[in-house]
């Protein structure tokens, strides 16, 4: 039996953290914590584009752009939507869901860069603000960082199946 699992080693590698400003209290939070799980893994800070977009629904096309004209060859999408009065938080969560997934499929199919690039979900969903308060907070509970981390192990790994 064959087994594949990619490192967290991040010497060498490339990162664009596509963030949210919407709900910034929770995205500056999230973005703290990639910033430091990167860092805290070898990554260069010089190595790291930050690129700012106003909501959830527009992470994927950011990324998508990011990627296409190079200079980062992985991606993180930022953000957080919290559920509200009306259905506006099922079609933004959705469609960002659903854009930054298919962007990730895409993406470690179709090379950007000349090799397959990891694109992360890293967007909270939250039925309130105390909840995504939470999910951003410090240390190792912060879900930026998870999804800094996720992205690291995806490079490597596709490193590895390539």
């Amino acid at each position: 039996m064959k087994e594949s699992t990619g490192s967290l080693d991040g010497a060498g590698k490339r990162f664009a953290l596509v963030v949210a400003r919407f709900n910034p209290v929770v995205t500056e939070e999230l973005l703290k914590g990639a910033i430091e799980a990167l860092v805290e893994n070898g990554v260069a800070r010089a190595a790291l584009e930050v690129v700012r977009v106003p909501g959830a629904f527009e992470l994927a096309p950011a990324c998508a752009r990011v990627l296409s004209r190079g200079g980062s060859d992985r991606a993180v999408a930022l953000g957080c939507v919290i559920r509200g009065e009306t259905p506006h938080f099922e079609f933004v969560a959705g469609e960002a869901a659903r854009g930054i997934g298919g962007l990730a499929v895409q993406a470690a199919v179709t090379r950007f860069a000349g090799r397959p690039v990891p694109v992360i979900f890293g967007v909270l969903t939250t039925d309130d603000f105390e909840q995504a308060v939470r999910r951003a907070g410090g240390g190792k509970e912060n879900k930026g960082r998870d999804a800094a981390l996720a992205a690291l192990e995806m490079a490597n790994l596709y490193g590895i199946l390539t």
